[in-house]
């Protein structure tokens, strides 16, 4: 059985790529339990401090679920979206390291949920978004219902879920889907670049702002000036804020460990 998702480790760095271009890296059951694993291994991983995930080949970051497979599956949706996508949507969040999308081509359906839920997504000036959801009949589901109206609002999380539109590269970038656009020739080198300064930043303190930043959504102002009170003191424990006074102070250049 081959692999339907790679992973490689450099610089701190880990890619992890969805592995099936033949079939636009649509996600089956395997790639599913795959993409999960390697999340998992990623956040128990002291040397992983940035993550990206991109898909193979030229022309699809993930084109959905598997449509074909899910025809012949016995479970239902509700199932195969509590066993599949929602836990590897739910790692992606919870974990405390940065995940960089780098959308190289389609990102459709489930896809799309895959690119939302990362931290920053870097996208290519030929690849397209798309809820394609309603062009079958179905809802928006792995979490879009969430991401979306929170970065582009409620009106134009219907209009994209409602009507399944392509959203080129230059919409995306407009209306806040996306941090950066980049070329298709200069995509990995923008996108590495990103991760590289993440990798060597302090990985402690990226995970605490992503928590900090999730906890924001649900708590009022007051609980989170609390909550960010409690964080900072988490984060000035760590060996990396003890490094940055340091390097301040001695006018250089602060080396992060992560820790």
């Amino acid at each position: 059985m081959s692999q339907t998702v790679l992973t490689s480790l450099t610089n701190n760095i880990l890619t992890i790529t969805m592995n099936r271009p033949e079939v636009f890296n649509s996600a089956n059951e395997q790639m599913k339990k795959e993409l999960l694993e390697a999340f998992r291994n990623a956040e128990k991983d002291p040397a992983v401090r940035c993550i990206v995930l991109r898909g193979a080949g030229e022309k699809a970051f993930c084109a959905g679920q598997d449509l074909k497979e899910y025809q012949e599956a016995k479970s239902s949706m509700k199932e195969m979206l509590e066993k599949g996508y929602n836990p590897i949507i739910k790692q992606m969040r919870t974990m405390e390291k940065p995940i960089i999308g780098m959308i190289n081509g389609v990102a459709a359906g489930a896809g799309f949920s895959f690119a939302l839920a990362c931290d920053l997504r870097v996208m290519s000036d030929k690849a397209k978004l798309i809820q394609a959801f309603v062009r079958i009949g179905l809802v928006a589901d792995s979490g879009s219902h969430w991401f979306l109206p929170r970065l582009v609002g409620t009106a134009k999380a219907f209009e994209y879920a409602a009507t399944g539109k392509d959203i080129d590269s230059v919409e995306a970038k407009e209306v806040g889907l996306v941090n950066h656009v980049a070329a298709s020739s200069d995509l990995e080198a923008v996108t590495y670049e990103l991760a590289g300064r993440l990798a060597a930043g302090p990985t402690k303190a990226i995970g605490i702002i992503k928590r900090t930043l999730n906890k924001s959504l649900t708590i009022s102002f007051d609980e989170l000036l609390s909550y960010e009170a409690m964080m900072q003191e988490v984060a000035a424990q760590s060996a990396d804020h003890k490094e940055g006074v340091a390097a301040f102070i001695e006018k250089r250049a602060a080396r992060f460990e992560g820790r």
